[in-house]
């Protein structure tokens, strides 16, 4: 991705990201060039799509099918009372509107399927993944591999959470290509066996940690700052307050 100039007021405004080492200018601009899909404006896309629109992501495109309704706003923080019944597409690039004016944003009013997974994909340099069934997050992983598109994949169930960073067609420090969504889920449960959020319910605030830790991971990615999750899956659980990291490779073959 090419750089962009800052004007006065994004100098201002990005001038916390701008002090720091890790990011400075040329990160800042690194991000405003960035172009960035994300999955879902729900529970997870809504922290997401808050925080890199904060942060001045040029480009934020937002795949979403579904309209806003009452039982979403007890996570789906970006959306509000008076959005209910918007799509959730215009309601996410309304709140971003507001937020920052600066942000340019795609509205993919559909739901994504194998028919149209490589081309709503292609054209964007990170996809955060907030989906929330497995059908989704599996073809997503596997359009992103077979494209060479880096992926933040994110997932929430009741009181727990995970994360991870994907780009599986790159080779490690150990002469070893980087893992695959695969190679961490080999295959999706059975229909059934796994609850819904609608069936098993989640606390709103969960969807508001493993989100706006996808963010930080896209913004890592992006200024090249730290280490993302590359081949390391974060776990989260709330009850218990407590962060785990596994590590996780390729498998042989």
């Amino acid at each position: 991705m090419s750089t962009q100039p800052l004007d006065r007021n994004e100098i201002q405004r990005y001038a916390r990201h701008i002090i720091l080492p890790e990011i400075g200018g040329s990160g800042q601009q690194a991000l405003k060039a960035a172009r960035v899909l994300v999955i879902g404006a729900g529970g997870l896309g809504a922290p997401v799509l808050q925080y890199l629109a904060a942060a001045g992501v040029g480009t934020l495109g937002i795949v979403d099918d579904d309209t806003v309704s009452l039982s979403n706003l007890q996570r789906q923080v970006i959306h509000a009372t008076a959005d209910i019944g918007k799509t959730k597409t215009d309601s996410a690039a309304d709140f971003i509107a507001r937020l920052n004016p600066h942000v340019l944003v795609n509205r993919h009013e559909l739901r994504l399927d194998a028919a149209n997974a490589a081309a709503l994909l292609s054209g964007y340099d990170i996809v955060a993944d907030g989906s929330d069934n497995f059908e989704t997050r599996y073809l997503v992983a596997d359009t992103a591999e077979r494209l060479q598109i880096t992926l933040v994949a994110g997932a929430v169930g009741r009181f727990d959470g995970s994360l991870t960073v994907l780009r599986p067609w790159k080779i490690a420090g150990n002469g070893r290509r980087n893992p695959s969504f695969r190679d961490l889920f080999p295959a999706p449960p059975p229909p059934g066996v796994v609850p819904s959020c609608a069936e098993a319910g989640v606390v709103g605030a969960l969807t508001g940690v493993i989100g706006t830790l996808q963010a930080m991971e896209v913004i890592k990615l992006i200024t090249g700052a730290g280490e993302p999750l590359i081949g390391r899956l974060l776990m989260y659980d709330a009850l218990a307050a407590r962060f785990e990291t596994i590590k996780y490779r390729r498998k042989a073959g």
